[in-house]
């Protein structure tokens, strides 16, 4: 099978190397779509995000969708021909953090395209049974792919506590924030603000159903007299961060989803003064269920954030579409071709 193959930053190879078998409790999908993520490309240009370093060839992507081609022994849930979504991180089942239902904290997670696991760019992959999610007809490849965002997002609404009547604040809109803006909305919120410095962006956030959306560049109104309840800050910026928890309401929630700085300075004296509750999130627990009904029952649009396809033979290019093609918001590998 083919797999485009990260050697080093900057250099990605597409290559040959045997087709996996799936071992006990596994199925072998056939890759159909892979969603470009951020990640991605941050490895691609660097080497590693954080801790987690680029040490030897890895293959990237783990927004992924296809079709189930063969099972491992102890299989029953699934068939071949069924189409699934991916959900790329498998944990050891059997740590605290596991059994507390908390299973995106395992100590033990094997994600895909976080070193040394390889990803989706490839023709096949295997996974565990349990996170092979079978998918409605209603779905696309592409949106079967985009249930691993939207599922960023459903696990940010529920960190927020996203209900009926909250006014909620999103800043960034990349496809994360498009999906936060979108999640929110079917969970309840009334009022969603979207904030950004990219005009096309927005414009698209309005299409999506924002009731609003500010240049981030711009001050807060002052004597706002319905401020947020929520901040869902998308973006990793510093300055969004602080100016989105300054804005929220007495008693807001503020969750922050965006990977920027390792360390970022907040305004201590109004979350104190205002008890609010800031935490962050990582990755989701349980969130595909309600990401397949999000996306089927139309709540979602995951095909409008979709804005090119690729072969897997120029993945080096969808990795750098976000920043070198005007208007990208979030595009689609399919490795068997586009």
């Amino acid at each position: 099978m083919r797999v485009a193959l990260l050697r080093e930053p900057g250099e990605l190879v597409v290559t040959e190397r045997p087709a996996p078998q799936p071992p006990a409790g596994h199925v072998l999908i056939r890759v159909s779509a892979v969603g470009v993520c951020g990640s991605d490309t941050h490895y691609f240009d660097h080497g590693r995000i954080g801790d987690f370093v680029v040490e030897s060839p890895l293959v990237l992507g783990h927004e992924a969708a296809g079709v189930v081609e063969a099972v491992g022994e102890g299989v029953t849930a699934l068939r071949p021909g069924r189409r699934v979504s991916i959900e790329p991180g498998v944990p050891d089942f059997t740590c605290e953090q596991c059994l507390a239902g908390r299973y995106n904290l395992c100590p033990g997670m094997r994600f895909f395209a976080t070193p040394p696991i390889d990803g989706a760019f490839a023709e096949y992959v295997t996974v565990h049974e349990a996170f092979a999610h079978p998918v409605p007809d209603e779905l696309s490849d592409d949106a079967a792919a985009l249930l691993e965002p939207l599922s960023v997002a459903v696990w940010a609404c529920r960190k927020a506590r996203v209900g009926p009547g909250d006014r909620v604040l999103v800043t960034g809109a990349g496809p994360v924030g498009l999906l936060a803006l979108q999640t929110a909305r079917a969970f309840g919120a009334t009022d969603v603000t979207v904030q950004d410095i990219n005009p096309d962006r927005l414009a698209v956030a309005r299409t999506l159903g924002a009731d609003r959306t500010r240049d981030a560049r711009e001050p807060w109104p002052a004597g706002e007299t319905r401020p947020p309840t929520v901040l869902l800050e998308c973006s990793g910026a510093a300055v969004a961060a602080a100016g989105g928890i300054r804005a929220l309401d007495r008693a807001g929630r503020a969750v922050l989803i965006g990977m920027g700085a390792a360390d970022i300075p907040l305004p201590v004296s109004v979350i104190q003064q205002r008890e609010l509750t800031v935490t962050g999130t990582f990755r989701y627990a349980g969130t595909w269920p309600a990401a397949i009904a999000l996306a089927a029952s139309g709540r979602v649009n995951l095909d409008a954030l979709v804005t090119g396809h690729y072969d897997l033979a120029d993945a080096r290019h969808a990795l750098t579409a976000a920043r070198d093609v005007p208007g990208s918001v979030k595009v689609i590998v399919r490795p068997h071709g586009a």
